[in-house]
């Protein structure tokens, strides 16, 4: 497929690259102001413009990686250029209706949430669309698959989608950081702190994609009576652990709906 990316920013480049890197066959066009920024995307074969209509003409899918208060701009000068578009939006609060009014009936508007992971084919990309437009959706959760995981969602969990898979991964290096700092105090120099930390956080996640069970099924494997794991958890549950994770994240929810 032909894929024009219009916001060549950390996540219109995550997902380029991630398509150039683990998706076979497909032509990708980035644009972006100043490309300057982005020109080792080059180097994977991805075409790079500060014109958003180059080439526009020849996509089958157009997706939006760019601000909320620049859609309405954008789409007023790529509209004239496009028909029988998949316009696939990562922007945060556009509903389908409000973007399927807005590209008119002749596209067809998904909604995606990918995370910066996707460069490296490790994406948790939420997927929502229309009934009416479910071959497209599907087009879309194929392509992203092979960046990660491509989940189909109801739209109106898409808001908490954002928080949990693309402020998630701010989350999840937060607690990588504490770890490390952690692994400092205990001994470790930084760069073997960060190296243990990363790779145990990596580790876990493996586990549970692969054996799909609750986490507790896997953390009952490490804890043993008496031992330095359950006295370490119930520490870190005393002082708020997973209260604070989970406020953290209801509070990041609360600000996209305003």
């Amino acid at each position: 497929m032909n894929i024009h990316i219009i916001g060549g920013g950390n996540l219109g480049a995550s997902v380029a690259t991630g398509i150039a890197k683990f998706s076979s066959n497909h032509s990708i066009t980035v644009t972006r102001r100043n490309t300057s920024k982005i020109k080792h995307l080059e180097e994977l074969g991805i075409i790079l413009s500060t014109d958003n209509c180059h080439n526009i003409q020849e996509a089958d899918i157009v997706i939006l990686t760019i601000k909320p208060y620049q859609v309405d701009l954008v789409l007023a000068e790529i509209l004239p250029a496009i028909t029988n578009k998949i316009v696939a939006s990562a922007v945060s609060g556009l509903s389908i209706e409000s973007l399927q009014s807005k590209i008119g009936d002749t596209n067809q508007a998904i909604r995606i949430m990918p995370n910066i992971a996707a460069q490296f084919g490790e994406s948790a990309t939420c997927i929502s669309f229309q009934e009416k437009n479910a071959l497209q959706g599907r087009k879309l959760v194929t392509l992203f698959q092979d960046l990660g995981t491509a989940p189909i969602i109801d739209e109106k969990l898409m808001d908490a989608a954002t928080v949990l898979a693309a402020s998630g991964t701010a989350f999840a290096l937060r607690y990588i950081r504490a770890s490390m700092q952690a692994g400092i105090e205990i001994g470790f120099d930084w760069q073997t702190a960060l190296a243990i930390s990363a790779q145990t956080v990596k580790g876990a996640a493996e586990m549970l994609m692969e054996e799909q069970v609750h986490p507790e099924q896997l953390i009952d494997r490490v804890t043993t009576p008496q031992g330095c794991t359950i006295a370490g958890l119930n520490e870190m549950e005393m002082h708020g652990f997973s209260a604070s994770l989970i406020r953290g994240i209801k509070t990041s929810l609360k600000q996209i709906k305003g």
